[in-house]
């Protein structure tokens, strides 16, 4: 396989032949990871995004959607761009979020941990039940945004010391509270959660 072009790998990877891909992918995962980590300048998010962009061209390929012929490479670093421009537009938007609004808690209350409120037993009881759906609710997150969502709100951290115990910037660790964030009111609402006490 090593003498094939590249196209000759594509077909023949389309053909169900998964050892043209491991061809392919060698040829280009060194070049590839230099080029995103030239860019990113973080190992963390470089292995994320040479993750993403080998997983789209799959998809691309196993899907009969490449159009390529003839310039697989070009293919292959144009993904990768698209997927490092989607990575900055994200890291804008969150570098947008005040410390205070991620802080005004999940759902609009200003602390999920604590003594809960200074009211009634019922309102106290309403308030549990808020909390209980938020832990079940936090199971469905995606492993880096649950970890970081029990960090702030159940361990009470600092976005900086999340940081530094993730080994991640602290833009990273707010953008992933704000992602968790979304996907728990989506959740929310697709299983008609009342989060109000």
């Amino acid at each position: 396989m090593k003498n094939l072009s590249d196209e000759s790998l594509v077909a023949l990877y389309a053909q169900g032949k998964n050892e043209a891909f491991d061809e392919l992918l060698f040829r280009y995962k060194d070049n590839l990871y230099s080029y995103i980590y030239t860019i990113v300048q973080n190992r963390e998010v470089t292995e994320d995004i040479f993750q993403d962009t080998f997983t789209k061209v799959i998809i691309t390929l196993k899907s009969g959607r490449y159009q390529e012929s003839g310039r697989f490479a070009g293919f292959l670093f144009r993904v990768a761009h698209n997927i490092i421009i989607d990575f900055f537009r994200q890291q804008q938007t969150a570098q947008t979020i005040t410390q205070s609004e991620v802080d005004y808690d999940l759902f609009g209350r200003r602390e999920l941990v604590g003594e809960g409120l200074d009211s009634s037993h019922e309102e106290e009881m309403s308030y549990q039940q808020v909390l209980g759906d938020i832990r079940r609710m936090i199971k469905y997150l995606p492993e880096n945004q649950r970890e970081i969502v029990i960090m702030r709100f159940y361990k009470n951290m600092s976005f900086k010391e999340i940081a530094d115990q993730l080994g991640i910037g602290i833009n990273t660790a707010l953008g992933r509270v704000r992602y968790a964030v979304l996907n728990m009111r989506k959740l929310a609402e697709a299983h008609h959660i009342s989060l109000a006490v």
